[in-house]
């Protein structure tokens, strides 16, 4: 959270010519981005307050396109941007549940610290948490119970208990 704003999402690259954006999305919530209306764009100490004109899916991706960002050159400026709600408009997640925002930053700690959950993956399953390990490593952990047995978002930490094999196996 950046002084009273959380990123809902991370725009990856420019889709088509027309001023899209690719993104990945920090919310479990199913139609939660078709919900954004005005956001702030923040990449590289550059930010833009924005409204979200529309938001659709392409090959199972999510797609914004934002007002005035028009042109494949105008939306490749943006790559790589957080895409930022204010605080009070977060969605609360379900008890038991946890936003993807709320995961990113934690700490996983087993035996010794494992890492930094730098994203959420969901492939239909459960969702896996991609951490930044301490060896440099990108590893995918699991946000299972049998694994995640420990979930301190205020804290930021996931005490986990990691299957045997599980980071030499990626």
């Amino acid at each position: 959270m950046k002084d009273g704003w959380i990123a809902v999402a991370r725009l990856i690259r420019p889709r088509g010519n027309r001023g899209e954006l690719l993104a990945e999305v920090h919310s479990s919530q199913p139609g939660r981005a078709e919900k954004l209306k005005d956001v702030r764009l923040e990449v590289d100490g550059r930010e833009r307050a924005t409204q979200v004109e529309r938001v659709w899916l392409h090959d199972g991706r999510t797609v914004f396109k934002f007002a005035g960002i028009d042109s494949i050159g105008e939306a490749e400026a943006w790559a790589g941007a957080d895409v930022l709600i204010p605080e009070s408009e977060r969605a609360a997640p379900e008890e038991g549940e946890y936003s993807h925002a709320d995961l990113i930053g934690c700490s996983l700690i087993g035996e010794a610290p494992v890492g930094i959950v730098v994203g959420v993956e969901e492939y239909g399953g459960p969702p896996l948490l991609r951490v930044e390990a301490t060896d440099g490593r990108e590893i995918l952990v699991p946000f299972a119970r049998s694994i995640c047995r420990e979930i301190d978002v205020s804290a930021k930490i996931i005490r986990v208990e990691l299957p045997e094999g599980l980071l030499e196996s990626q």
